[in-house]
């Protein structure tokens, strides 16, 4: 038997060997043992190779700086308006709910800042505030929603919403230098220090006595572990963006009416560039955008920016192009008669990106 295994020539059946009578019970145990040791080996070698496959399968993340690691840091903003009035015109709560779910993905995936929602008219309805909270929510961490997102019916069809997936949705196990938390209601050990909920196993102690239910971003030290204690820095929410050169997520601003997306920037000195979006408007690709540090596009509803115009009793000018710095055609010879905003966000910012990082940097 011995032979036979060590020449590498397949051994009989353990019933034909029975037969011959050419095995004892010691030689009978010791094939039983060798055969169920062969099995292990290649369920193991299987087991390795899907490993391997469901490894290589894994999305990549993407934009992330871990401790120790330098990345050139972004100053630029990017902020688009979006009228809440293509909400209004959904037919269903689960079309609203998607389409809000495509204005917060183009606005992921471009990396967009700031996202403001605007009044056309008067006459609206509460579309605008709908697509705020969506947008909002899809923003936030998932380990955080629960703290920010009581129950509600602008978010109860929120299962068809496609994730975001941004940097800062960190898993438990991802390591980063920064991470979005909450400030928790658990007694921290000294004055001047709080708890913070940063998706870890355990909470983060901040070195600032904070309210609780706050959201605060909190810088890590190097090496930590993530279901150790660890302490942290409570940073502004642009560090990421301006230290990391991490897109960090985007804020999400009200406005009732074009003027105040114009005229109401959360940045000091305002937005430096402004490009409003229409057919009727320069050919994309004839379009120079000047060096700026913080860009504002802007896009129209059915009606276009001129209803927007219309309804906004403080502006005068007699056309939206005298309102921007350009005023853009992004899809010149459309197939189609109208370019739905959601649409039209994904094509604007996919025909200025090259534009936009070149002047940004």
């Amino acid at each position: 038997m011995e032979t036979e295994m060590k020449e590498g020539r397949r051994p009989k059946s353990i019933k034909k060997l029975m037969k011959e009578g050419k095995v004892d019970l010691k030689e009978l145990k010791q094939l039983k043992k060798e055969r169920k040791a062969a099995k292990e080996t290649k369920l193991l070698a299987r087991l390795e190779q899907s490993k391997g496959v469901l490894e290589a399968a894994k999305p990549v993340p993407k934009n992330m700086v871990k401790a120790g690691e330098v990345k050139v840091g972004r100053k630029y903003t990017v902020s688009i308006a979006v009228p809440g009035s293509i909400l209004d015109n959904a037919q269903t709560p689960e079309l609203r709910t998607y389409l809000a779910g495509q204005v917060a993905r183009a606005a992921a995936i471009y990396n967009v800042d700031e996202v403001i929602v605007f009044t056309e008219s008067a006459e609206e309805g509460r579309g605008g505030v709908q697509l705020a909270r969506i947008l909002q929510y899809l923003e936030c961490p998932q380990y955080l929603r629960k703290h920010f997102f009581p129950l509600h019916e602008d978010l109860s069809r929120a299962g068809l919403l496609a994730p975001t997936d941004m940097p800062h949705h960190l898993r438990a196990g991802e390591e980063s230098v920064w991470r979005e938390g909450v400030v928790t209601e658990t007694a921290a050990p000294r004055e001047g220090s709080a708890f913070v909920n940063i998706g870890l196993k355990t909470e983060c102690l901040v070195d600032r006595a904070l309210k609780p239910g706050l959201r605060v971003t909190v810088k890590l030290p190097a090496g930590y572990l993530w279901d150790k204690k660890i302490s942290g820095k409570v940073v502004s929410p642009s560090q990421p963006r301006t230290l990391g050169g991490l897109y960090w997520g985007y804020t999400t601003r009200l406005a009732d009416s074009l003027s105040a997306v114009l005229n109401s920037s959360p940045y000091k000195g305002g937005y430096d560039m402004t490009i409003g979006t229409s057919e009727k408007g320069v050919r994309v690709e004839e379009v120079v955008v000047e060096k700026f540090e913080h860009l504002l596009v802007v896009f129209g509803g059915v009606g276009g920016l001129e209803a927007a115009l219309e309804g906004d009793g403080k502006l005068e000018a007699a056309s939206p192009a005298g309102l921007f710095q350009h005023y853009v055609n992004v899809c010149p010879e459309q197939g189609s008669r109208t370019i739905r905003t959601e649409e039209a966000l994904l094509v604007a910012l996919a025909s200025l990106r090259p534009a936009i990082l070149a002047a940004g940097s």
